[in-house]
């Protein structure tokens, strides 16, 4: 399962994937967990120390890597250096697995223990001095998204992807890579905009959404959230003497969790699991070649002097059968 936590600033969405991949670890399922927020906290909400944070490999380094290894052997796509992060994969491409070695994971994985087991982490890398004045946050999400293009994933894997603050993960077209995408919001004006924008935005799409309330203090906090977002308010989360420990870098057990918050994890996983059965590979794939191609005549073909739209396959469509005739 493909799942991204999105929210406005300070809506706790780090903290709530990180809690959502601890429990998924804690279950013994593989996980691959990774930070494409500009702010780069998820390391240290999974327990690294600063040292071990700032030593995570960023992906943005490794995209030379990274789309070498994914061209693969696919005639369609001339050079690594002509692919960009929308491009899709098609026949003698290689592909990605949550299970299992690659260079790709080699270069820009590594392992981080949990109570409960090991997940995988991958960063997109911080917003630095250098990029001032002459990049937006995006090229540094460039990668994940060539990732989850390449990336087939099956029942009971997950790759939990924490995003980047606001409406801002509209600026590509990644917010469509997701079976599911969790928005945190508070109980407040400012707390449901972000939702407001990012169901319009994705309407059109088919994003599934879910809404995950957070520091719901009581039945008003809760009716309020009920009134803005209807339906899609999947579960709520309070005060957590847990998180507290945790922020102050000392976290329990994680079996000490409360309980309450425990069983609104088991929601999301509920809900996300739920969604595997309702995988349109297809619309996946047609989505993935509609942005591929904006981006071509936008910004592509002009930067690397190719004519991009050549890049897809027709006959190709992502899935787990891809995989399986490989």
């Amino acid at each position: 399962m493909k799942i991204a936590f999105v929210g406005k600033g300070g809506s706790g969405k780090t903290t709530l994937s990180s809690l959502f991949i601890r429990h998924l670890a804690a279950a013994g399922a593989p996980v691959v967990a990774v930070d494409a927020d500009i702010n780069q906290h998820l390391g240290a909400a999974l327990g690294l120390d600063e040292a071990e944070a700032a030593a995570l490999p960023a992906m943005g380094d490794q995209l030379p890597l990274i789309k070498d290894y994914l061209r693969g052997s696919n005639p369609r796509i001339a050079s690594a250096a002509t692919m960009i992060k929308t491009t899709p994969p098609g026949e003698g491409s290689r592909l990605l697995r949550v299970r299992g070695d690659n260079p790709v994971y080699d270069a820009c994985a590594r392992p981080v223990e949990l109570d409960g087991g090991t997940v995988r982490l991958m960063v997109t890398g911080p917003f630095t001095e250098a990029d001032l004045g002459v990049a937006c946050y995006h090229s540094k999400t460039g990668a994940v998204e060539l990732c989850l293009n390449h990336l087939v994933d099956g029942r009971d894997e997950y790759i939990v992807v924490d995003m980047t603050a606001g409406s801002d993960s509209f600026a590509s077209g990644m917010f469509t890579r997701f079976d599911i995408t969790f928005l945190v919001a508070e109980p407040t004006r400012k707390g449901v905009s972000v939702y407001r924008q990012y169901k319009e935005y994705a309407r059109d799409y088919g994003v599934r959404l879910a809404v995950v309330g957070n520091k719901v203090q009581g039945q008003d906090d809760l009716d309020y959230l009920r009134e803005q977002v209807g339906d899609d308010l999947l579960v709520t989360v309070g005060h957590s003497d847990w998180v507290r420990a945790m922020e102050k870098g000392r976290p329990p057990r994680f079996d000490l969790l409360e309980d309450a918050n425990r069983r609104a994890l088991h929601a999301l996983r509920t809900a996300a699991d739920a969604t595997y059965d309702e995988r349109d590979w297809e619309r996946y794939t047609r989505q993935m070649v509609h942005f591929h191609l904006k981006n071509a005549r936008s910004w592509g073909n002009e930067r690397t002097g190719a004519d991009l739209a050549a890049q897809v396959d027709p006959d190709f469509v992502l899935g787990e059968s891809v995989v399986a005739n490989a």
